[in-house]
């Protein structure tokens, strides 16, 4: 059989067997050893799957991601999120929609120390779908500016999003880190722009909160030190070139824990419960990027990412068209694909166009993030979203139906437009920082 015509069909069966909703990393892993069995031979493909998963799990590089994973579980069980939540909510409370404000708010720092979006917005929802229920916020505005940020900890560094780009792409973690700070603030903004629009529209969205004085804001401010202290620490050894992104990440993990425990905010259970879930988030993370690996060395050997990128660069359109092509293939990717397993799939195929047009590869790196970042709250897959809904279920009586969270999303998708946009237009909001810092 012709290679690029069993590629194309391994792709329709990987498709068809996604919406089973059988795990992404195995299904990849599948299609890939019989596709590469069938073009090479079964000793090469049983040879690649053995490799391959061994790679994944031996690799030192990739050792960073269950080690960012592990400071954000400490930083859960320690109460860390609650008090970045208590503190936004002083300030924000007050005003229409501020509960959601101070959500958003809360996702960013959290991010900070975390770097999973699926786990920031599980965190948060746990902590500020509560409190907005039972201040009389919408189903909609309450899960879905929960939803919506938590895919902030996809760009605000330490993003595993971003560590799995820079290892593909063999770009500067540190760089990528960097850069991912101010568009993670201009984010930040739309989102809260978008909340106080919707509220102003339609206020029965989110009513008015508590008001605080200014002795218990000021107050409230020592909530942040825990985490400025952490992120500090973490980035400026990167900055510095102290740490290597894995030792920082070590470096992160021990600082968080070391402050919960000094504080006595972590029972030995929370320990045990971070560790668990650790393991089960880095494995779950580490087997998609074996499968995508495997499936990647398929693609590779039907020659399809060659011809579609020959396809891409052929077309006689300015180089923005071509940028703008790729970004409405991984929008589109992203309704249907886990975000790191449409990374891991396609930055072989489109980041030597990228370069080849050239644009900045750190440039490119955070504009992906921020268009998968809607495939996290986009259907059928918004992996978000669902883990959004599963919380909702234990914290809430009746738990919010997806159609409402879906609903809710919606305002925050034309932010993360206008964001990509700006960023487009305005490509010194992601690079200024890299380039002064390095």
């Amino acid at each position: 059989m012709d290679p690029t015509l069993l590629g194309i069909i391994g792709i329709i069966i990987m498709i068809a067997i996604f919406m089973t909703k059988m795990p992404v990393a195995y299904v990849m892993a599948l299609i890939g050893f019989i596709g590469f069995s069938l073009l090479i031979s079964f000793k090469g493909g049983l040879n690649l799957l053995s490799r391959e998963i061994y790679s994944a799990f031996s690799s030192y590089d990739l050792t960073t991601i269950p080690l960012f994973i592990l400071m954000g579980q400490f930083a859960f069980n320690g109460g860390i999120s609650r008090r970045l939540y208590d503190t936004a909510y002083k300030f924000l409370g007050a005003i229409r929609g501020g509960l959601a404000m101070a959500t958003v708010c809360s996702c960013t720092a959290f991010g900070a120390v975390c770097g999973s979006s699926p786990a920031t917005a599980a965190t948060m929802a746990t902590v500020g779908m509560p409190e907005m229920k039972r201040y009389g916020y919408t189903n909609r505005l309450a899960a879905g500016s929960v939803s919506a940020g938590g895919g902030l900890g996809m760009i605000m560094p330490p993003s595993v999003v971003l560590i799995v780009y820079g290892i593909l792409t063999e770009q500067s973690i540190g760089a990528l880190f960097v850069s991912g700070i101010f568009p993670a603030l201009l984010l930040t903004f739309l989102f809260i722009t978008c909340i106080y629009v919707t509220c102003s529209v339609s206020p029965k969205q989110g009513p008015k909160g508590d008001k605080f004085t200014l002795k218990q804001k000021l107050i409230s401010l020592k909530n942040l030190a825990d985490t400025l202290l952490v992120f500090i620490l973490v980035m400026g050894g990167l900055f510095k070139g102290l740490f290597t992104p894995t030792e920082a990440a070590g470096v992160g993990a021990f600082g968080v824990l070391a402050i919960s425990v000094i504080k006595r905010q972590i029972t030995w259970k929370g320990f045990v419960k971070s560790l668990y879930e650790t393991i089960r988030t880095s494995c779950m993370v580490l087997f998609l990027v074996a499968g995508a690996v495997i499936f990647g060395k398929f693609l590779a050997v039907t020659r399809i990412p060659f011809n579609i990128a020959n396809w891409v660069s052929g077309f006689d359109l300015p180089s923005y068209m071509i940028i703008g092509l790729i970004i409405i293939i991984y929008f589109l990717g992203g309704c249907f694909m886990d975000s790191l397993a449409l990374i891991m799939l396609t930055i072989p195929i489109f980041f030597p166009i990228v370069q080849n047009l050239g644009y900045d590869p750190i440039w490119f790196g955070i504009i992906i993030v921020l268009v998968t970042e809607m495939g996290v709250i986009t259907p059928p897959v918004g992996i978000n979203v669902y883990v959004v809904y599963g919380v909702s279920q234990k914290v809430i009586k009746g738990g919010v139906p997806l159609e409402s969270i879906f609903k809710g999303i919606i305002p925050f998708l034309c932010a993360v437009i206008v964001g990509i946009i700006l960023l487009m237009i305005f490509p010194n909001i992601v690079l200024w920082l890299p380039n002064l810092m390095y």
